[in-house]
């Protein structure tokens, strides 16, 4: 019994790592914006969406927990070696992105570690089709929607300012960023943080030290904490992809990619779909930058983020397949 603890609190230990490397390899969501357009110091900025990141547990249920814990994969093949696997692969993949300074999707690094390690495991079968489906759609659907939206929102921005001063508009626009921000940074903390929630669940569940699927208080509290702690240590490299690479951004497309992002978190979230937040925000600029001219997004660069997309769930799943069966062998 003793040995199954220890084994269980490391497992524990792990997940919450992976979290940490959520929020730090997704930090450049919440704040590339706010500090390419100095709205905030960089400091400033990651303390400013590390605290939204944290309190986002008193808005949202655990909808999206449910779905990665029981939706991916199923459970009854879920074992300790299938966690390790999962979760390596997800970390190993965002180590990776985040040298190269591609803000890749830390949940769908995390959805392919589960399929890796779960088809490892138990065949094609351990998949739950629906789940996987509804999943995989949502990373062609959330980067589109949030472009959508940005599109619309800074059009109508556009239409509205027509007649106004640039300069004392776009100076509103940077205060109203703290809204913006503030709603984005709660989205992601709310969506981001269930993944891993739904992974220690379904872990307690596994090693029988719960009955049923109920994400405990102590599980949302300490998901939340190392999400936050991430942030705050925030990914340089990808913030200066997010905040100057993709296209040029000014006060009022800060505030309608981040307002457009946070409508599709708050509506995935409720859903109980767990999107990327690195998709949807990604999207959003590039909508943004499509109302100006479609020459102000840098293409070349948008399509390296989206063979990132691409790549993310299958090599993942490679990676979390062999460490599923380095995993085996110990736990």
């Amino acid at each position: 019994m003793e040995h199954a603890i220890v084994i269980m609190a490391v497992l524990v230990v792990v997940a919450l790592i992976f979290d940490f490397m959520n929020g730090f390899h997704d930090a450049a969501n919440s704040i590339a914006l706010m500090v390419s357009t100095r709205l905030l110091t960089p400091q400033a900025a990651v303390l400013w969406a590390a605290f939204f990141n944290f309190i986002a547990f008193v808005i949202f249920g655990t909808a999206v927990a449910k779905m990665v814990g029981k939706g991916i994969i199923d459970p009854d093949i879920v074992n300790n070696a299938v966690i390790f696997g999962a979760l390596n692969g997800a970390i190993i993949w965002n180590l990776i992105t985040w040298w190269l300074g591609i803000p890749s999707s830390s949940s769908h690094a995390l959805v392919g570690g589960l399929v890796g390690a779960g088809v490892a495991k138990g065949g094609t079968g351990a998949i739950v089709a629906a789940g996987l489906i509804k999943t995989s759609a949502a990373i062609i659907l959330s980067p589109l929607f949030g472009m959508l939206l940005a599109m619309i929102l800074m059009v109508s921005v556009l239409w509205l300012f027509e007649k106004s001063s640039p300069y004392p508009t776009e100076r509103r626009f940077n205060k109203m960023q703290f809204v913006s921000s503030s709603l984005y940074s709660l989205g992601h903390g709310g969506n981001d943080a269930q993944k891993t929630m739904g992974i220690i669940t379904v872990l307690l569940v596994a090693n029988g030290f719960q009955q049923g699927f109920e994400v405990q208080f102590w599980v949302i509290i300490s998901c939340h904490i190392a999400m936050a702690l991430g942030t705050l240590f925030g990914g340089w490299r990808i913030v200066r992809t997010m905040g100057m690479g993709i296209t040029r951004i000014r006060p009022s497309g800060a505030f309608s990619a981040q307002t457009s992002g946070a409508i599709a978190l708050f509506l995935a979230t409720y859903l109980g779909i767990p999107v990327s937040t690195t998709h949807t925000i990604t999207g959003a600029i590039i909508g943004v930058g499509i109302t100006r001219r479609a020459s102000a997004v840098r293409w070349g660069l948008a399509s390296r983020i989206v063979w990132a997309w691409v790549l993310t769930i299958p090599c993942s799943g490679l990676i979390a397949a062999a460490a599923y069966h380095f995993g085996k062998s110990f736990l």
